[in-house]
């Protein structure tokens, strides 16, 4: 199954855009985190230090971020990560915790999580090297679910689960629908299944403590298409990027001018202005004809 919302272009190169767009497709930041950095006057473009993040640059201006050169943006890639409980999604802890870039720092070039899990929960995280397919991922309208297997202390009430289906607003904080499902009780807890789309912050473990149940463990099983079956923890894949473009629903320019100049496409042009020409003879024959017979 794929999704067609092709508001993203793999591999694409734009004439014009703006420059926090620009760093994160480089894979160096978030657009967020480029937004801090400009502000921060770590940027320079073409000897001009910059001071707004509200800048246009093209294919050919120079850019330096910390005095180096932003790196020249390589074709989308994207891996899922089992990641273990105890370790933060983040590229710098204030704790000096270990992330999970210091994890997979000697595995992998630099990349950005899609999305976040907190320290103890576990499962898969998507990892990209462009800022705006972690971007276009992680949005709501996207419309990609994820999917946990939650481990609550208590017995459950289902009715209760029910009715999470219509959102639920826990000290002013809206959290849209949220689809849970008992899978086993057992005497002094329970396993569920839990879907969701928006994923705000510690989402499932506030509702479910607002619901009165403690959760003991959390693991996300799938990202949109994405599942992360049978992988261990510590455990890398990458996606190919055949099966990447498919569960998108887009395609690269690419791979669109390439179709295009197939023999059969090729085919398919000529016949229809060898078409086109015909009907044009045709047309002009015609109203020959009837010019003919009103001049008689």
């Amino acid at each position: 199954m794929s999704f067609s919302k092709p508001s993203f272009i793999l591999d694409e190169v734009a004439a014009s855009e703006r420059i926090a767009k620009r760093m994160a497709r480089a894979g160096l930041c978030s657009r967020r985190d480029a937004e801090n950095w400009i502000l921060a006057g770590r940027v320079i473009v073409n000897d001009m230090l910059l001071q707004t993040p509200a800048f246009i640059v093209g294919p050919d201006d120079k850019i330096l971020v910390d005095n180096k050169p932003l790196p020249k943006i390589e074709a989308t890639r994207l891996w899922r990560y089992y990641k273990p409980r105890g370790l933060v999604v983040s590229h710098k802890d204030e704790q000096d915790r270990e992330t999970i870039f210091d994890r997979i720092k000697d595995k992998l070039p630099r990349v950005m999580s899609v999305g976040r899990l907190d320290l103890d929960s576990e499962g898969m995280i998507l990892l990209t090297n462009d800022g705006g397919l972690a971007r276009h991922l992680e949005l709501p309208s996207t419309g990609w679910t994820r999917k946990y297997r939650v481990r609550v202390y208590g017995r459950v009430d289902e009715h209760g689960l029910e009715k999470l289906k219509d959102g639920i607003t826990i000290e002013g904080v809206h959290y849209g629908s949220l689809l849970a499902r008992l899978d086993k009780q057992m005497t002094s807890n329970a396993w569920l299944t839990i879907a969701i789309k928006e994923g705000k912050n510690r989402e499932i473990r506030r509702v479910m403590e607002y619901l009165g149940y403690s959760v003991s463990r959390l693991i996300r099983t799938s990202y949109g298409p994405f599942q992360l079956g049978n992988m261990d923890e510590d455990e890398l894949q990458e996606v190919k990027a055949a099966v990447l473009k498919e569960q998108l629903g887009i395609s690269s320019k690419e791979n669109q001018k390439s179709e295009e100049s197939t023999p059969s496409a090729k085919r398919y042009k000529s016949a229809s202005k060898k078409q086109s020409v015909v009907s044009a003879k045709s047309g002009n024959r015609n109203a020959n004809n009837r010019w003919g017979k009103a001049r008689r």
